[in-house]
């Protein structure tokens, strides 16, 4: 991977809709070899996809949550049971595993204080060998996530 190779992806992670025209005088190539390019660093996997960046409050998913959350047992069924139970729930827009405590970070966006209420009661607590669960609500976002 050369200079062109991180330019090519610096604009694309700015906007991954650029046509190829305009992505290949961005990065300072002709149209064809800015095109091979692209499909080199798509068939090597480096371009993993292309998505839609969405308004939480044009769909009602405003109120974001990160939730610092541990389990009491990390045997398979206890974590493959948690694991398949929030990947499966819509608010979940993030679920990592950690070293070290938390055991997990949850990033959960949903409309409001009482949805997220309703969606720790109902979905989360009801997941068994759940030992701990830490919310914090975001003030402010400083620097969004791409």
């Amino acid at each position: 991977m050369d200079a062109t190779d991180r330019a090519i992806i610096a604009e694309l992670e700015r906007d991954g809709r650029l046509t190829n025209v305009e992505l290949a005088q961005r990065v300072g190539l002709t149209t064809g070899p800015c095109l091979r390019r692209v499909q080199r660093l798509e068939a090597d996997g480096v371009i993993r996809g292309y998505r839609a960046v969405i308004d939480p409050a044009a769909v009602g998913r405003i109120f974001e949550v990160l939730i610092d959350l541990t389990l009491d047992a990390q045997d398979a069924e206890t974590v493959e049971r948690f694991e398949e139970t929030l990947v499966q729930a819509d608010e979940v827009i993030e679920l990592r595993r950690l070293f070290g405590s938390p055991d997990y970070f949850v990033r959960v966006a949903v409309a409001d204080l009482a949805a997220y209420e309703t969606f720790l009661s109902t979905r989360v607590m009801t997941i068994p060998r759940i030992k701990n669960v830490i919310s914090h609500f975001t003030m402010k976002k400083v620097k969004p996530a791409p």
